[in-house]
């Protein structure tokens, strides 16, 4: 079985990662009744980055220098994830974005541009909905909020078209219905939680090479005890609850960009009706995790958006 051991978790903590990338610090808040880890470096206006399953602040890693010559970029490990604290409850994508809004109060800033990948997009979408006077721009990453579409996904795949890759075919989704069974998940998983996160790297990743050991380290190291994973799922097991939050949210008025690689008709149908001026981009030649398997092309993109310039 493997086993990660204590040197190879020192070497994937978060103050041995904030040294690879030169003028980030890491920071804690206590905040809406959690502590949050984020990593903050940069100058210039404010971009929250938020990750999604299974990941952490470091899934943005790579496109968080450049972007630093921007912003003031501040990384958010969500409440339940890396070494972010775990409650009993609050994993609605509306209190986690309350968890945000009360970060970037407690950092000084009245207004910032929240982007997110994946459940952390859901969240970033929650929070320009419940706080837009204090949302300058919007960005989300493969994953619209939660609506009546996710309650259509269907529990068996088509005939002929869920392999080991996801390849063209409209992704089979499993770990949705697998992540709200309370209690066996982590029961199944812990101590070995790797097994889990190859197979969804090899499922969704064009280039397998583009999370490597190291990130694939710093993964496990993060979702390795039943706790973490009990915390984990619970963001799949509020959804939900989302769904029924999304239907009081209105239309957002501020700029969004949406980029997806295999969910981005999805986005781009769901996102656009809850908005008057989104920009769609189509990240081709990636899996799911686009800021890993396509960073220049991904950081290109939020830039120029941030700046105003045509996509």
């Amino acid at each position: 079985m493997h086993r990660i051991t204590k040197a190879k978790v020192a070497e994937v903590s978060d103050a041995a990662l904030v040294k690879s990338l030169p003028g980030f610090r890491n920071g804690y808040a206590e905040v809406n009744g959690v502590r949050l880890h984020y990593v903050v470096g940069g100058k210039g206006d404010p971009l929250v980055l938020l990750p999604g399953w299974p990941e952490t602040w470091w899934t943005f890693h790579k496109i968080m220098p450049t972007l630093a010559e921007h912003h003031t970029v501040i990384a958010v490990d969500l409440r339940g994830m890396g070494t972010s604290s775990r409650p009993a409850d609050g994993y609605d994508k509306k209190t986690m974005a309350a968890d945000i809004h009360e970060l970037v109060t407690s950092l000084g800033y009245d207004k910032a541009t929240i982007a997110g990948h994946d459940i952390g997009s859901a969240v970033a979408f929650a929070y320009a909905e419940n706080y837009p006077q204090a949302t300058d721009k919007l960005v989300m990453m493969e994953l619209p909020h939660p609506d009546d579409s996710l309650l259509t996904f269907p529990l068996l795949p088509a005939q002929g078209t869920f392999g080991d890759k996801l390849g063209s075919s409209r992704p089979y989704l499993w770990w949705f219905a697998f992540n709200q069974v309370n209690g066996l998940p982590e029961k199944l998983l812990a101590g070995h939680i790797r097994v889990e996160q190859d197979w969804l790297f090899k499922y969704f990743l064009v280039d397998e090479s583009s999370v490597d050991a190291r990130d694939r380290a710093v993964y496990e190291r993060a979702y390795n005890s039943a706790d973490a994973i009990r915390a984990s799922n619970a963001w799949y097991q509020t959804l939900t609850q989302d769904v029924s939050d999304n239907k009081s949210y209105g239309t957002l008025q501020m700029p969004v960009l949406a980029m997806g690689g295999p969910a981005y008709g999805w986005m781009k149908k769901v996102v656009s009706q809850k908005t008057v001026n989104l920009t769609a981009v189509k990240v081709e030649n990636s899996g799911h995790f686009i800021q890993e398997e396509q960073p220049e092309f991904v950081t290109k993109k939020i830039v120029d958006f941030l700046q105003g310039q045509p996509q």
